[in-house]
């Protein structure tokens, strides 16, 4: 109950009559349809956000599957070619006792991007029924995948590194595999599916809570 009196206390712009633009900020009555400042229409809510970002979120999976079954790394040295893929390259670090290397690939590689799947998946069904993480908990979840995001490129960028610093001809090539384009894809996807998501939709969810 007093949760409930303090959810139904906060005065939010909806309740107020009022509605924000999200290119500008400029706030209107709830009546107006464009943006006097900047032309932006304007809407209470987003109601196509969850579509799109179910759309995004399974690009991303789908992407993700070539990301793991085909090697990420194809390495020449005197002749002999080896090829990687993330989790393979992984356990090859670890057989190499680059332990620390090894725990960030695998981090930045197969946690992180599991992770936001898992979140955004979560986000998207919190905004439409009841979940085990309530109130502001929601809220700090969109902000830790937004933070994360970036970071799952991390794998991409060391492939990128090699490839332009190891071209020593017959002595020793790295190249990219089709992996790599494959899980820049997944993320790149996955990032566009969080900043599709309207987080307006978690306040709803949070006034829904305790009412």
């Amino acid at each position: 109950m007093e949760n409930a009196r303090r959810t139904q206390s906060v005065l939010t712009a909806r309740r107020a009559g009022l509605v924000g633009c999200t290119t500008c900020g400029r706030v209107h009555a709830r009546q107006a349809v464009t943006c006097r400042r900047c032309g932006s229409r304007l809407a209470s809510r987003d109601t196509g956000s969850l579509q799109r970002v179910w759309a995004w979120l399974f690009a991303g999976m789908i992407a993700y599957i070539p990301a793991n079954l085909y090697p990420m790394l194809v390495t020449s040295t005197f002749g002999k070619t080896q090829q990687n893929t993330i989790v393979g390259g992984v356990i090859e670090l670890f057989d190499h006792g680059s332990w620390g290397v090894a725990l960030i690939v695998f981090v930045a590689s197969v946690l992180i991007p599991i992770g936001k799947f898992i979140a955004i998946a979560y986000l998207a069904v919190s905004a439409r029924s009841a979940v085990v993480i309530r109130g502001h908990g929601r809220q700090h979840l969109y902000e830790v995948v937004e933070f994360i995001g970036r970071w799952s490129m991390i794998d991409v960028f060391v492939v990128a590194i090699l490839a332009a610093l190891v071209q020593l001809d017959f002595v020793a090539t790295v190249h990219p595999g089709i992996a790599a384009a494959s899980f820049a894809l997944s993320v790149a996807f996955t990032m566009i599916s969080a900043q599709n998501f309207d987080p307006r939709l978690l306040w709803d969810a949070y006034e829904a809570d305790d009412t």
